[in-house]
């Protein structure tokens, strides 16, 4: 029992890393129609905002101090964070360590931002086009991003800690009378996750804005008809979309180091996951994200793969979110909640 409870704790923390990448990527696709293959993109620049603003915090006035010496007798040089010297120790510290929720704050804007230049300069051009032609603009635009951060970045990992306090595993199965422990920045990520897609739902739900948006994806032409501008709140939608997979990225980090391929590693298993729970299905991404995740988890049980590789089907645990796929695609064409019409033109 410990062991299964553990492994629906991976498979909600992986599955929460699905949902938030398949939910911008079906924001896109219900809002403007727009399969976007740069979406992984996304996802990554949002983990690198993290590392920048990492970096910036911890750049350094050198100084020497002549109460310290090397082996030759020189004055060692000190490194001073800035942070340090405007806030003091203690809280220039604390934001140091802080540096990936503080990173929050700072990918907002920049994902936000970003996401409007995507739409409004490259996008916006491919409404009317072919799928195909959609895939293979955003799929380029996807490569060129990874390119730019390898070539800004480096091709190496970066590790981003998350805060000291968070360093270490918690004892969650005791609650239920088990013994499993499961890092603390998991848990975090797990519910930062239903956090935002709450918060994405809510919007859409319970506001004014967020019904009409609704209603654009449902009938574009009779909500232009009624005098709304339904491009321009399409326009924020795709940064919104941008934004939820930046900050995805963002929590993140502390699981799986930044590198510039991250994205495109994202990206196949998040439209498998979209495509799954139905093309245009916001809780259907969000159910399929969960699913698949949790399947992912227990198929890399060694039991599990031993039963497998019994049957001459080795790796299961690299292979069952797509065995799945096929299955429930066989079975339900439109995926779980997909809605009719929907990619069937």
């Amino acid at each position: 029992m410990d062991a299964i409870f553990l492994q629906i704790l991976n498979g909600l923390d992986k599955g929460s890393a699905y949902a938030l990448i398949a939910l911008g990527l079906t924001l896109i696709f219900g809002t403007l129609g727009v399969v976007n293959f740069a979406h992984g993109a996304l996802f990554m620049i949002g983990s690198f905002c993290a590392v920048t603003l990492s970096k910036i915090l911890t750049l350094s006035t050198v100084t020497l101090d002549p109460t310290k010496t090397d082996f030759l007798g020189n004055p060692l040089k000190v490194k001073t964070p800035y942070v340090v010297e405007w806030f003091g120790e203690s809280t220039g510290n604390a934001m140091i360590d802080w540096s990936v929720p503080l990173a929050i704050l700072f990918a907002i804007p920049v994902m936000l931002l970003l996401g409007w230049v995507m739409e409004r300069g490259l996008i916006k051009h491919f409404y009317k086009r072919p799928h195909a032609d959609q895939i293979l603009v955003t799929f380029g635009l996807a490569i060129v991003i990874q390119e730019i951060v390898k070539a800004t970045y480096g091709a190496n990992p970066i590790p981003t800690p998350a805060p000291d306090q968070f360093v270490g595993s918690y004892n969650v199965g005791a609650l239920i009378g088990l013994d499993a422990s499961y890092p603390y920045w998991r848990m975090i990520y797990f519910g930062f996750s239903v956090t935002i897609i709450a918060a994405v739902f809510s919007f859409l739900k319970f506001t004014t804005f967020g019904m009409v948006v609704r209603a654009g994806m449902a009938d574009r032409e009779t909500v232009g008809m009624l005098g709304i501008n339904i491009d321009k709140r399409f326009t924020i939608m795709f940064g919104v979309a941008a934004a939820v997979a930046g900050l995805a990225g963002v929590m993140y980090t502390p699981i799986n180091s930044p590198n510039y391929h991250q994205g495109m590693d994202f990206l196949v298993l998040s439209f498998v996951v979209v495509v799954v729970g139905g093309m245009g299905s916001l809780p259907g991404a969000v159910l399929a994200g969960f699913l698949l995740g949790t399947l992912e988890s227990f198929a890399s049980m060694n039991e599990v793969k031993g039963f497998f590789e019994a049957l001459y089907l080795p790796s299961i645990d690299q292979i069952i979110i797509y065995l799945v796929a096929i299955i429930i695609l066989l079975t339900r064409p439109r995926g779980l909640l997909g809605r009719a019409g929907v990619m069937e033109e």
